[in-house]
């Protein structure tokens, strides 16, 4: 399983940029997204940025990393980390749902 990290662009540049997230600052490789402005959020994989996201998506997939790092470390509670899901069923994106 690939686990891509959502970062924050800090130093842009048009082949790297300096980025930050989950604790860590690095350089990733930028050009599969083009250069991108200060505080743009990218989900980074092995140095590179795959693609762009917006700032509630990047919220969301933290959350979600949140709660592994969580059962990880033997903990049960994760409902705080999956807010946007607690009392309701989760629903497939729209390119998932079937079509009848």
């Amino acid at each position: 399983m690939c686990i891509g990290i959502p970062m924050q662009v800090v130093e842009p540049g048009a082949e790297t940029a300096v980025c930050a997230g989950r604790g860590a600052r690095e350089r990733i490789n930028c050009l599969l997204v083009g250069e991108q402005p200060p505080g743009t959020w990218v989900l980074t994989f092995q140095g590179t940025a795959l693609r762009v996201l917006d700032a509630d998506e990047a919220a969301l997939t933290n959350d979600a990393l949140d709660a592994l790092a969580t059962v990880l470390a033997g903990g049960t509670d994760v409902d705080a980390h999956f807010a946007d899901l607690v009392d309701r069923e989760p629903e497939l994106p729209a390119h998932l749902r079937g079509t009848r």
